[in-house]
């Protein structure tokens, strides 16, 4: 499900915010997959994607 988030990111200034949690969650329900372990778990993951694609930017920004 995370793969296919990639298109729900919300960006700002060359920045990633995070993703659409409405669709996130409208996508969990489409997959089957329990909205509430996906309300649970997608914050966290969430986390970690935007710090490491933050970094990726501004690492290609530096050089």
């Amino acid at each position: 499900m995370v793969g296919r988030l990639g298109g729900q990111l919300r960006v700002t200034h060359g920045a990633v915010l995070g993703w659409d949690m409405g669709a996130a969650i409208a996508l969990a329900q489409a997959l089957g997959i329990d909205t509430l372990i996906a309300a649970e778990l997608l914050p966290e993951i969430e986390a970690v994607m935007v710090r490491k694609l933050n970094e990726q930017m501004e690492g290609s920004r530096d050089g």
